[in-house]
């Protein structure tokens, strides 16, 4: 319709005016006035001279003439609000209703695929809160990409050694007497968490007892026995000590059992694990290749650098003088390797705020490489999340455990839900799943309907609220809508005709909202936000319980109203569940 429009326009100012215009520009119609689309008057004065409101009643009168679907008009000073006839939308609405997956594009199977990272966990602790939000974000981003049409690979790079895990490896070796998680039922990702808290009480025990003997906080730091003990058993890892290996395999398949019951639990999934213990070489040849080519430079000591200055950045190190690699190299090999193994458009890094300078230079120093595929790398960078008992510690074992959370939402919802009473006739089995639907649905969309960028506070309470801009409240939407489609015993399937019954206003905006999916979903890929599907369907369940609010459903007296409302009531419905899905939220059939 605003294709139609905006020639129109062109060919009635080219009539009236004499005069060519390159673009028109629309926005929306303010609920104030009458109208479905609005043109900006104000934008065409700088090729016509004259009042706005009459240029505007002009145009208008041009567009009812010309435009079968222009019914009537109105100006507001330098606006011109274009009323839209029943029978576009009727129509219109007709074809969305047959339309399977509306909104969703297939992919081209000729086109590039775009990977996304999330998660990318260490593996000597269990997931936490930061990690939620880093791998729903990570998550719905790939399913929104994919729905705009793309194909898109999951993946995650799993930072699977390096002296963190030796904390661990060294802790359970010193004080786990042989447990294990089935002899301790603990998973695993947790059991080796409490030996990476473990290792670091014995660590702050062993600088008091330096510090005591009389040497400095530094000096203590450094030659704390247990932490020598750790760094030997990193050489001993890097030179392929059996015994070390060994141990390191199975304390780390440990974590990675633990960590797919939480990925499952989460409703998260991946195509492709990449392990650190298998890409940490990775870079050195591109390294020295760059040092070939004059990109890089050696210092005295015989580390390698880049030198940024002229870009605005700093000097970077890519290469240590005893030739080790430091993250840097292994992201630019790694990156490389990506490219390789799949024929990508995109690379999407799902990594928090604090990194927002290292992919700045990472992906510069990809580009000074040579790969023109470098300005197709994109850093999904979100802010952290807090909770109201302020910040969290890996090492002093104050983290806010990912499974802990999603327990605790399940429990807040079983509390809200009992409170008010609305599950009589459920058996105990679909309480608990409805509660976990609940619970979990209320987590997702609390943080995903914020910007990725900003800043989170994260309340479970508030989120499992059954009011408000809340997951609970759309779920509730969606249960109240099949409600209805369960009570109409009438076949409502049919073609609506124009007939005789003029839309009602609510009817109209409901249309429009729903209109709007697959521009959203568009909008929402090329921005790399499910904010943008989250708020959209939290306006569409607003536009929803209004028109229910307002108008009849089921007990319209006229047979072609009910048909259409119920039509309505399922598309809506529909969206919901599809606009939920991109963002790993299901939907509750009764609530």
């Amino acid at each position: 319709m605003q294709k139609i429009l905006e020639q129109a326009v062109k060919n009635g100012l080219q009539e009236i005016y004499g005069v060519t215009i390159n673009s028109v520009e629309f926005q929306a119609t303010k609920k104030d006035f009458e109208g479905d689309f609005t043109i900006v008057v104000f934008a065409f004065l700088r090729s016509i001279k004259g009042n706005p409101v009459e240029i505007g009643t002009k145009l208008g009168e041009y567009l009812v003439e010309n435009v079968a679907e222009v019914t009537r008009f109105n100006v507001v000073k330098g606006f011109l609000n274009l009323v839209i006839s029943d029978s576009f939308f009727i129509n219109s609405f007709n074809a969305i209703y047959k339309t399977k997956n509306f909104g969703f594009v297939a992919p081209n199977p000729k086109d590039k695929a775009v990977m996304v990272e999330y998660s990318s966990p260490n593996t000597n602790k269990p997931l936490h809160l930061g990690h939620i939000r880093n791998n729903l974000l990570g998550y719905s981003v790939a399913e929104i990409i994919a729905a705009a049409g793309k194909k898109v690979y999951k993946t995650q790079i799993i930072n699977d050694r390096g002296i963190h895990i030796c904390k661990s490896m060294l802790a359970w070796q010193r004080y786990g007497n042989g447990e294990t998680p089935e002899s301790t039922g603990l998973k695993g990702d947790k059991l080796v968490g409490d030996y990476y808290v473990k290792f670091d009480k014995e660590y702050k025990k062993e600088i008091a007892t330096l510090i005591s003997e009389g040497k400095t906080e530094e000096e203590s730091k450094k030659q704390a026995p247990i932490l020598l003990e750790a760094q030997e058993m990193l050489r001993k890892w890097e030179a392929g000590d059996k015994k070390v290996v060994t141990l390191w395999k199975t304390m780390n398949q440990w974590v990675f059992d633990g960590f797919d019951e939480t990925y499952k639990e989460l409703g998260v999934n991946f195509d492709k694990n990449y392990y650190e213990s298998n890409t940490y070489l990775l870079g050195k040849d591109i390294v020295a290749e760059g040092l070939q080519k004059g990109i890089f430079y050696k210092k005295e000591d015989g580390s390698v650098w880049i030198d940024l200055t002229e870009d605005g950045l700093d000097e970077k190190i890519v290469l240590r003088a005893d030739g080790t690699a430091v993250y840097m190299t292994q992201d630019i090999g790694t990156a490389i390797e990506r490219f390789k193994d799949f024929d990508l458009e995109e690379l999407v890094y799902t990594v928090g705020n604090e990194q927002d300078y290292h992919f700045k230079v990472l992906f510069l120093i990809l580009s000074k490489l040579g790969y023109s595929w470098a300005k197709n790398c994109y850093h999904l960078s979100y802010g952290m999340v807090d909770l109201p008992s302020g910040k969290m510690k890996s090492r002093e074992g104050t983290v806010v455990d990912a499974d802990d959370l999603m327990l605790e939402m399940t429990d807040t919802a079983r509390t809200i839900s009992q409170e008010l009473g609305k599950l009589e006739g459920y058996s105990e089995e679909e309480k608990e799943v409805l509660y976990k639907t609940i619970g979990l649905g209320a987590l997702k969309y609390y943080i995903l309907k914020v910007d990725p960028k900003k800043r989170i506070l994260f309340n479970p309470e508030e989120s499992v609220d059954f009011a408000g801009n809340t997951g609970p409240f759309i779920q509730y939407t969606y249960a109240r809508i099949q409600s209805i489609l369960r009570k109409a015993d009438f076949d409502y399937n049919t073609t609506l005709e124009i007939g005789e019954s003029p839309l009602h206003e609510k009817e109209r905006s409901l249309i429009k909202q729903l209109f709007l999916f697959p521009e959203i979903i568009q909008n929402a890929a090329a921005n790399h936000s499910p904010a943008l599907i989250a708020n959209y369907t939290y306006d569409l369940v607003k536009e929803y319980n209004s028109f229910y609010q307002s108008v009849p459903i089921l007990g319209c007296e006229n047979e072609q109203e009910k048909i259409r409302r119920t039509q309505l009531s399922k598309k809506v419905g529909e969206t919901i569940k599809s606009a939920f899905k991109l963002l790993g939220i299901n939907v509750p059939k009764r609530m």
